[in-house]
């Protein structure tokens, strides 16, 4: 009788599981994909939908002249290798002296961006300022949106979601899949997901690190140029830029959204003309493109808020390394765009891995690429001098 109570209640626990699990499906179709995949990955644009933004106007990069003469330093090269490193590319003086790739990858294989892709929203908001668009960052984001228009959310500026300081409560994460990054990237409605949160936290007061306020902004630059994001990265950022293919960005469904926080995917060599727009101060091959008022405010941390070890500016990292700012574009899985200032330089690393720990808000893996990078670089002068 006891074996038997005990079988019984077993079976009722596992009907319990099993029908909260299919109504989780139900409810919360996006897990299917999400248990599927588990992980995010730099290839993940071949399981969604995307959209092109046209590269219209190619312009190739310039070779070197002792391209590819200095090489990645022994000591350093399995910690690059370690991290499953696709891409390795740097330019200086407007040129590219050193890429090389592995696992398949080459200049043109697509990879994706992640959180990089933010840097790129910020870029995009500056121009729609620019030109009018947006008459000024303390705009309040219900201006452009109706469901931040009343309440609490209507306290939210495009600069409180510039600098991460919305106060909004998304869970960020992609692993967990009931968080919002995963329903984000997994799910067919991301419209729906940024516009139902809720105000937690006093706007402009903390930094918080969310992935939910760059797809705010995306809707706030389509909604004042009345443009698809693609499209007017298109004409306003990859043409200008003389990107040489056209990126893919990831949507949530068939002709849907833009995934705005992440998934621009693109090749080393043109993502590094990111980094040389913000290194020229917002100039790309003589035309420009962003004021250097607006990179030099993006590209600042901001120091009043808190809960930062102020080391972000608009959507974008600044590290500290030997007494130089370095700006950075950053994605989860150790995508890195790296500005030199101080050596007229660029670098590009793309990969599969990354540190999860952090050192003063930034990855030990990145920092250790950047003591390789210099070091590349003054092997690079020593060899031109002799």
């Amino acid at each position: 009788m006891k074996k038997k109570t005990i079988l019984i209640a077993s079976l009722v626990l596992l009907g319990i599981v099993f029908g909260t699990i299919s109504l989780a499906f139900i409810r919360l179709p996006y897990l299917q994909k999400a248990i599927l995949y588990f992980t995010p990955g730099i290839n993940d644009y071949t399981i969604f939908e995307n959209r092109k933004v046209e590269a219209r106007n190619p312009l190739p990069w310039k070779i070197a002249s002792d391209y590819n003469r200095i090489q990645i330093p022994k000591k350093y090269r399995s910690e690059v290798e370690k991290n499953n490193t696709v891409a390795w590319l740097l330019v200086q003086d407007g040129e590219i002296i050193f890429e090389q790739y592995w696992d398949g990858y080459s200049d043109s294989s697509y990879s994706n961006s992640f959180s990089m892709a933010k840097t790129i929203v910020a870029l995009l908001v500056g121009i729609a300022l620019e030109e009018g668009k947006i008459k000024s960052l303390q705009q309040s984001v219900g201006e452009f949106l109706p469901a931040y228009a009343e309440g609490e959310k209507s306290r939210i500026t495009i600069e409180h979601l510039l600098i991460m300081s919305s106060g909004l409560n998304w869970n960020e994460s992609y692993i967990n899949p009931f968080a919002h990054t995963a329903e984000a990237y997994y799910g067919e409605d991301i419209a729906s997901t940024v516009m139902n949160l809720d105000v937690v936290e006093t706007p402009g007061k903390k930094f918080k690190y969310l992935s939910g306020n760059t797809q705010l902004l995306a809707y706030v630059v389509q909604a004042a140029t009345g443009k698809k994001l693609s499209e007017y990265a298109s004409e306003k950022l990859w043409t200008p830029l003389g990107a040489e293919r056209p990126a893919l960005w990831s949507l949530d469904k068939a002709d849907g959204d833009e995934k705005a926080y992440c998934c621009f995917n693109s090749n080393a060599r043109d993502f590094a003309r990111l980094g040389q727009l913000i290194l020229q101060k917002g100039v790309f091959n003589n035309t420009r493109i962003l004021s250097e008022d607006y990179i030099n405010k993006m590209t600042t941390p901001y120091r009043y808020l808190e809960d930062t070890t102020q080391i972000y500016g608009y959507q974008i990292w600044i590290a500290d390394h030997k007494g130089h700012k370095i700006p950075y574009l950053r994605g989860i899985l150790g995508q890195y765009v790296a500005v030199f200032p101080h050596k007229n330089a660029v670098f590009v690393r793309l990969g599969h891995l990354y540190t999860r720990s952090k050192v003063n808000g930034h990855h030990p893996d990145f920092l250790i690429y950047l003591d390789c990078v210099d070091e590349m670089l003054e092997m690079r002068k020593k060899i031109n001098f002799q």
